[in-house]
């Protein structure tokens, strides 16, 4: 069956997400993977590291199957492919497998630029990825995230919005979904003034959700920062136990559409997108240990321990690690 290779068809042959803003990078893949699976449930994704990816290894994964499955093949740092694995991508380019999309995430730059170049004399679907360096792309963002989200911001709250958390896509977009999620209406510079008060570290959500995508050092940064703005520490060990569990009940789904899933779960589909972002790395251990981590805070800011801060550093830290545990 013949395939549309158009630039707006997230199921063409070959897709090539371009530049170094690590969110839209992701975003680019969970769209190809979002269509892929609503196009067959049991896609099979195979997300690979260049290094992963060796010579005859792409063979391998888009040979014909006896099942015919659709197959999503994602491969990061395309531009640090050893000379040989790219002689194979190159290859397939002029002859990519039925029901298989490749996505090729390249950071753009020199190196590597024959990959590139012959992806796109191929006809790939090209995604762009740049890094936002100037305020105004930021601003426009946050802009396009209120209005994907289906929500209203007054011009004022999205410039303090930008103003309060800064450069960072990531913390920019949880900020917005977060503001979606709590408040009903316009959201206005006075709400986001409530939420964020010069950080949006303040947010008990935000130290959870740096903790379980393993980033340790800026969950401690976002706790610290929470704490010495008020926040009451039982919150945030309800955001952590939140966090935690809900990778390990979208970990144990069978895979599906976000609409489904949030049936399935009682989560709203933002979240599932959030949520699928975020379970790179984890195990079913480490969900294991991270509750437990979270079991022994709650107890310590209950007055089971005598230093509640301690007991929240110590779990932010654990949960990270456990975040990182399929990476290694």
């Amino acid at each position: 069956m013949a395939r549309n290779s158009a630039q707006d068809n997230p199921l063409a042959p070959v897709t090539i997400a371009v530049g170094q803003e690590d969110l839209l990078l992701d975003r680019a893949v969970q769209e190809v993977v979002a269509a892929a699976r609503a196009a067959d449930a049991d896609t099979d994704v195979r997300d690979l590291t260049s290094d992963q990816l060796q010579p005859g290894t792409l063979a391998e994964l888009t040979s014909p199957s006896l099942f015919a499955e659709r197959k999503v093949v994602v491969v990061r740092n395309a531009q640090d492919l050893s000379a040989d694995t790219i002689k194979d991508v190159k290859a397939y380019l002029g002859a990519p497998a039925e029901e298989i999309t490749l996505v090729l995430l390249h950071a753009g730059g020199a190196k590597g630029k024959g990959l590139l170049d012959a992806a796109r004399k191929a006809g790939a679907r090209e995604i762009a990825c740049p890094k936002m360096t100037k305020p105004a792309d930021r601003l426009s963002f946050v802009r396009a995230e209120f209005r994907a989200l289906g929500r209203s911001a007054t011009p004022e709250a999205c410039q303090a919005l930008v103003d309060s958390i800064g450069s960072d896509l990531r913390e920019l977009a949880s900020a917005t979904t977060q503001l979606v999620a709590d408040v009903e209406g316009t959201i206005d510079e006075a709400v986001v003034g409530r939420y964020y008060t010069g950080r949006a570290e303040a947010s008990s959500f935000t130290v959870a959700d740096r903790a379980v995508e393993g980033r340790a050092a800026e969950a401690l940064e976002a706790l610290r920062w929470s704490l010495s703005t008020g926040v009451a520490p039982v919150l945030i060990t309800s955001a952590l136990a939140q966090g935690v569990r809900a990778i390990g009940k979208l970990s144990s789904a069978r895979g599906g559409r976000p609409a489904d899933l949030a049936r399935e779960l009682g989560m709203p589909p933002w979240k599932i997108d959030r949520v699928r972002q975020q379970m790179r790395g984890w195990t079913p251990d480490g969900v294991a240990v991270a509750l437990l981590a979270v079991a022994e805070a709650d107890a310590g800011v209950k007055g089971g321990g005598d230093d509640p801060e301690y007991a929240l550093e110590k779990a932010v830290v654990t949960i990270a690690r456990a975040a990182r545990m399929r990476r290694g």
